[in-house]
């Protein structure tokens, strides 16, 4: 009986190690992958950008689509997502920081650029003094806003501001006298029929079906809004991970980049 018993508990140590073990294996060969992205130009990039080169090193990949920019992180926080694309660092971190998520960077992507709009003016040099621009109400993309407008020499912003933070306060000199009206970021498109300029989010001129080329000025994008590649920070080093890095660095990715999505900035390591 005692011989009996230990061969019995031998073989149920040998079946849990291996069991073990096989649970192991197959989280580090996962194949079958779900990235999520917001639907339009992301979900796309997603599925004609990357996807195929990931098809090719043996996965199979389902692009999951979200209409809001809560639900991705919180689904790949909830493990129900592989990765994401859809958010540049600055929301990333806040996010992160504000849910007590772990969330990490794979690569920085090309990413549609804010653009000045306007239906009334076919150049910089014809907007007229007092001429009233649309900006977004939320304090990150206005200050992408008034970027825009330094770069088209239309403001000049005091000395030492931050880049990331500037707002109204910061200008030093508004050459046109320019009269700015904050609305709603997803109202921008429609602002371009019902005032003299509107300063685009490229997501939304993109999902308006604005051509992003036939902004008076795009941004000169710090990539510190550009979107990425996320996943949970502790799988920023897998094997899926490294996979999706070299497709986005792949010279494959920036071709179909540049036959698809044009006017997207592109990252510094790009270029």
């Amino acid at each position: 009986m005692k011989k009996w018993f230990l061969l019995l508990a031998a073989a149920l140590t040998v079946s849990l190690l291996a069991a073990c073990g096989g649970e192991e294996a197959s989280s580090d060969d996962k194949k079958e992958i779900t990235i999520g992205a917001t639907s339009g130009p992301y979900s796309d990039m997603v599925t004609k950008a990357i996807k195929p080169g990931l098809k090719e090193k043996g996965y199979t990949v389902e692009v999951k689509e979200f209409s809001d920019y809560i639900q991705p992180n919180n689904a790949l926080a909830q493990g129900d997502l592989d990765a994401n694309l859809f958010q540049h660092k600055i929301y990333m971190e806040t996010f992160a920081e504000q849910h007590g998520m772990e969330l990490s960077e794979v690569i920085v992507v090309p990413t549609a650029p804010m653009g000045i709009y306007s239906e009334k003016f076919d150049s910089l040099e014809d907007i007229k003094e007092g001429s009233a621009i649309a900006i977004p109400n939320d304090p990150t993309n206005a200050a992408r806003a008034f970027q825009i407008l330094e770069d088209a020499e239309l403001i000049t912003l005091k000395d030492g501001t931050d880049p990331l933070t500037v707002s109204e306060k910061d200008i030093d000199k508004n050459v046109k006298n320019l009269q700015f009206k904050p609305i709603e970021a997803a109202q921008l498109p429609r602002a371009v029929e019902s005032v003299d300029l509107s300063a685009v989010p490229g997501n939304y001129a993109l999902a308006a079906k604005m051509d992003l080329l036939d902004a008076l000025q795009l941004e000169n994008m710090p990539d510190q809004y550009r979107n990425r590649v996320v996943m949970n920070t502790k799988d920023v080093d897998s094997q899926l991970a490294k996979d999706i890095k070299a497709v986005v660095e792949a010279d494959e990715f920036e071709k179909v980049i540049d036959e698809e999505f044009k006017g997207f900035g592109k990252p510094e390591w790009m270029e």
